[in-house]
């Protein structure tokens, strides 16, 4: 690898410390992967044990994708895969691209700071775990990597980033192998073999029986790779066989036919350092299981090529909204084909609006954004129009059929990918490069096949943050934007929708002020987290108001609120806390409809939940009674409302979670019921992911004038 401008690079001794460290921990591959400046991206440095050409579709991993390298980084830790029944459990989506049985080790490579790490493989055959010594070991080697890195950046020549993979030989450090002892390892590895080929697959060595049976002299094929000089075995079947062999470490065989009707087999034998082939003649065709035949037109894509495609395709099922899949694009799709700018178009209104970009001015931008579908000004609109990909391979090429073009983004290489979902037009997905660009056949087929997966995870996006805006829109609506000012009262109240489902719930609360000296708190949850509970809720929530303004009992709301569910007859459970607060009384009264108590916290710092005898849940019994509890209201006291999402926990009993939840709160600091919440909600756990949404609503007396403001985000799901 070489880099442009700037110190040379001395890679020597970082090479033989990283080949030790292959040799002595008995690895059959090792990868040494580097952080980029950003920090964002993790770039393919070195391989040993594989040929560049294979490691391809790994040669830039964002370091927030889930996979052990990346992990490694993140966390700064040892992660070892032990099995492939592991890596199918723990990285689905690197079993899916490394379909062989093999064990591995992911390490970081920290020193001074952190550079990256080291990833050490091994075949099944190895004990599925690793002994102390072995991680002590693993762990010296990336110190001496991490040291190496180190004097390489202090002589002032670092190692280059995204500049190509090294291929560092097994033997790197040691005395150069002599032609004698390559014949006799490949005597010791094949007696009597008939070919050899090295790890990136190319012929080193042919038996003049190897060329008889293949059909061709030495000379055509050495240095080659059989699949592109010998037609017959153009299959990605056979590439596949081939890298099975790299990967696991153990022999392969396979079948194959020569035209027109000679079956040959072909055994594979791999070690450190290549692959040892026998080649047999067999007269009698092979059971189909076997068997691999060479289609008449050839593939247009090589096997690198569709594990590449199998592992960003994996990566775009998981994807969610529209930016989701805009990062995705930017940081893992333009590595892999090597692009250095991104515009993706979708169509709109007969026009293509740019939902993300990257390499692009601001300008430029506004320039491209908008245009109709028609437009002559760039090749996008007639890609999306006739659903066929434009390839430019320089300025010239451009210029010819859109002048313009390459004056408005500077670029001197495009792929404008059209993005098409059951013959509908999406958008345009369009990749761009600094230098001229040849596209290859097989490299345009893996562009429009992806083509058509962007378009798939795109559309779903669209259709994703059109419900989650639907949803928010709905939620906002139904819940208070602003909570009254009531003095004497402090207040700060939160809404968390569940993280399963539309985004959108039945919990809610509110705060009604009853003239000057008197306020209503309400809490309540419609069981489910769907549009149908979200409507109940609203309901319900309305229903409370015009009781309370009307100047109704706890008691008596909750009655007369119970009766209309009623004679709605509802398929939904509702509970309800109601509770009245008067300040010239000093008092406070409440009724409960099966809802969780709430939480009393007096002064000096004493916590318990409020005994209040429970009625009914709402709108199940008609003529339901209420129980009302009364409360002195005393200066600097806090009551904590909450909803059963914020409790409930598989496994727990609800008393000893209401416990804690108190405990946590006697503990807070009071001074700012904003930051109290965030503590609240953080000490419950329930900042990741939620089965059911959490309303919370704490109030506090004060005995000056309070100030009821509206909580900053009174919903998580409006940040």
């Amino acid at each position: 690898m070489t880099s442009t401008g700037g110190p040379p690079t001395d890679s020597a001794e970082l090479d033989a410390v990283f080949a030790e460290t292959v040799r002595r921990t008995g690895a059959s591959i090792g990868a040494l992967y580097l952080l980029a400046p950003d920090r964002r991206l993790l770039h393919l440095d070195a391989v040993c044990g594989v040929g560049a050409q294979l490691a391809a579709p790994w040669g830039t991993l964002p370091l927030a994708t889930p996979a052990p390298v990346t992990d490694a980084v993140r966390d700064d830790r040892l992660v070892w895969v032990g099995s492939r029944e592991e890596m199918v459990r723990s990285y689905p989506r690197t079993a899916m691209v490394l379909p062989y049985p093999l064990a591995l080790v992911a390490a970081p490579v920290t020193g001074v700071r952190r550079w990256g790490a080291l990833l050490l493989m091994w075949p099944a055959t190895r004990p599925p775990y690793m002994t102390g010594r072995e991680r002590a070991n693993i762990a010296s080697s990336c110190r001496r990597v991490a040291r190496a890195l180190e004097e390489a950046a202090d002589r002032g020549s670092p190692i280059p980033l995204g500049g190509g993979t090294r291929v560092v030989p097994a033997g790197t450090g040691r005395p150069s192998t002599s032609p004698e002892s390559a014949v006799a390892d490949f005597v010791e590895r094949l007696p009597g073999g008939s070919c050899a080929l090295d790890l990136e697959g190319r012929f080193t060595f042919l038996t003049a029986g190897a060329c008889e049976l293949l059909g061709v002299d030495a000379g055509r094929l050495l240095g080659t790779l059989p699949w592109q000089s010998l037609r017959w075995l153009d299959d990605p079947a056979y590439e596949d066989r081939y890298r099975a062999a790299v990967i696991s470490r153990e022999p392969v065989a396979f079948t194959a036919c020569r035209p027109p009707d000679q079956w040959l087999e072909f055994h594979l034998y791999p070690d450190a350092s290549g692959i040892s082939v026998r080649i047999v003649s067999t007269s009698q065709e092979p059971p189909p299981a076997r068997v691999h035949r060479s289609a008449r037109t050839p593939t247009p894509a090589r096997a690198g090529h569709l594990y590449q495609l199998t592992h960003l395709a994996a990566a775009l099922t998981e994807v969610v909204g529209v930016q989701d899949v805009i990062d995705l694009v930017a940081d893992q799709i333009m590595p892999a084909f090597g692009a250095q700018g991104l515009v993706l178009s979708a169509a709109e209104g007969g026009r293509l609006r740019i939902t993300g970009h990257r390499g692009y001015s601001a300008e430029t931008v506004e320039r491209l954004d908008g245009l109709p579908l028609d437009t002559a000004l760039t090749p996008a609109g007639h890609a999306l129009g006739t659903g066929i990909p434009a390839f430019f391979a320089d300025r010239e090429e451009m210029r010819r059929t859109y002048p313009k073009a390459p004056q408005i983004s500077g670029a001197h290489a495009w792929a404008f990918l059209p993005l098409i979902v059951s013959g509908r037009p999406v958008g345009c997905c369009v990749l761009s490069y600094d230098h001229p660009h040849a596209f290859p056949a097989e490299e345009r087929a893996v562009m429009t096949s992806l083509a058509g997966l962007i378009a798939q995870a795109l559309d779903r996006a669209r259709l994703y943050d059109t419900k989650q805006e639907l949803a928010r829109g709905l939620q906002e609506a139904l819940l208070p934007r602003t909570l009254p000012e009531v003095d004497g009262l402090a207040v700060a109240a939160r809404y968390m929708p569940a993280t399963r489902g539309m985004d959108i719930g039945g919990d809610f609360y509110d705060l009604i002020r009853l003239g000057d000296t008197a306020a209503a708190a309400v809490i309540g949850d419609v069981q489910g987290h769907n549009v149908a509970a979200a409507a109940l809720m609203g309901q319900v929530r309305t229903a409370v108001r015009a009781h309370a303004a009307l100047g109704a009992s706890p008691d008596q709301v909750l009655a007369k609120t119970n009766r209309l569910l009623a004679d709605f007859g509802p398929d939904l459970f509702t509970s309800c806390l109601y509770a009245r607060l008067d300040f010239a009384r000093r008092s406070m009264t409440l009724a409960t409809a099966g809802h969780p108590p709430p939480l009393l916290r007096l002064p000096g710092g004493d916590t318990r939940p409020v005994v209040a005898p429970p009625g009914p849940l709402l709108g199940i019994i008609p003529d339901a009674v209420f129980p009302v509890t009364e409360l002195a209201l005393v200066p600097g006291m806090i009551l904590a409302f909450y909803t059963d999402g914020l409790v409930e926990r598989p496994g727990v009993d609800l008393d000893d979670s209401i416990a804690e939840l108190a405990r946590h709160l006697a503990r807070a600091d009071d001074r700012d019921l904003d930051l109290l919440i965030d503590e609240l909600v953080s000490e419950a756990g329930t900042t990741g992911q939620r089965a059911d949404d959490v309303a919370l609503l704490l109030l506090q007396h004060r005995a000056g004038p309070g100030r009821a403001r509206p909580r900053r985000g009174h919903s998580e799901a409006s940040r």
